[in-house]
């Protein structure tokens, strides 16, 4: 997002943070689904989202004609967060759509959280974005852009019902129809990392032969949040073609340490020589 579009969703977050804590974890949810929802009005009416982020026309203009399209098919709680929202200034079009939706996966995450279920929300994504990447063809299927969202998300619902937080499974959905315009695996990938983030944490990738030992990954982690000042969760991948050693991604930083990348480099430098 530009600036501008960033200071306008800053608002709307503000706003949500405000309402989330000292409302009901259900009735947030319910807030973010009707947000979701409106993402996706707005994912399908180009000329809407232009009418909505218009510069031409007045903030009070543009939360006026959305309330007036909406009428009772969301609850007040939404129509105020969104009227927040469109009543800024945005430098795009594709940036408001951007921002109601991140405003509604925040919204659910925000309910998680008080439910006291953030966490398990997090490692549930994680988890679910590991099973489907070791399962070829559920990943196909999963991914296949021509699929109706729906029909995968009866596949996703299936898959999860009595297994993970009814969040968890409304935030696959999520990820299903592409959030902020990504691949599956990176929309899971991206929910895991605002999920850590609202717990002011940050999330390191670790690709290992073998699982690392519980006081391994907790030591790792010690090490991490000494390292970038900020609290570490750390996601691990099996990956037995890495042969040994780790390898860490925090955000565009990369350590590799793998016997894998040793074995490369030193065939590089070979062929060089």
């Amino acid at each position: 997002m530009q600036a501008a579009s960033r200071e306008s969703y800053a608002a709307a977050r503000q706003r949500l943070d405000a309402y989330a804590g000292q409302t009901e974890a259900d009735r947030i949810s319910a807030t973010g689904d009707e947000l979701g929802s409106v993402a996706g009005l707005l994912r399908r009416e180009p000329r809407l989202r232009r009418a909505l982020s218009d510069p031409a026309r007045a903030g009070e203009d543009r939360a006026a004609l959305l309330e007036s399209l909406l009428g009772d098919k969301v609850g007040d709680d939404a129509r105020a967060l969104l009227g927040v929202l469109v009543s800024g200034r945005w430098s795009a079009p594709s940036e408001l759509l951007e921002g109601t939706e991140r405003l509604g996966v925040e919204a659910l995450l925000a309910s998680a959280d008080r439910a006291g279920d953030l966490g398990e929300v997090e490692d549930e994504l994680f988890r679910f974005g590991q099973v489907v990447a070791a399962d070829a063809e559920l990943s196909n299927t999963l991914s296949d852009p021509i699929a109706p969202v729906a029909q995968r998300a009866e596949l996703t619902g299936a898959l999860l019902s009595g297994k993970a937080n009814p969040v968890t499974v409304k935030l696959v959905e999520v990820a299903l129809a592409g959030f902020g315009g990504r691949s599956f695996s990176g929309a899971l990938t991206r929910l895991v990392e605002l999920a850590a983030d609202r717990r002011d944490r940050q999330v390191a990738y670790v690709t290992v032969a073998a699982p690392l030992a519980e006081e391994e990954e907790q030591r790792l982690g010690r090490k991490l949040t000494e390292l970038y000042g900020r609290e570490v969760t750390v996601k691990q991948t099996v990956d037995p073609n890495v042969l040994g050693g780790l390898r860490v991604q925090i955000g565009s930083d990369l350590y590799d340490g793998t016997i894998l990348r040793r074995l490369t480099d030193t065939r590089n430098a070979l062929a060089r020589s």
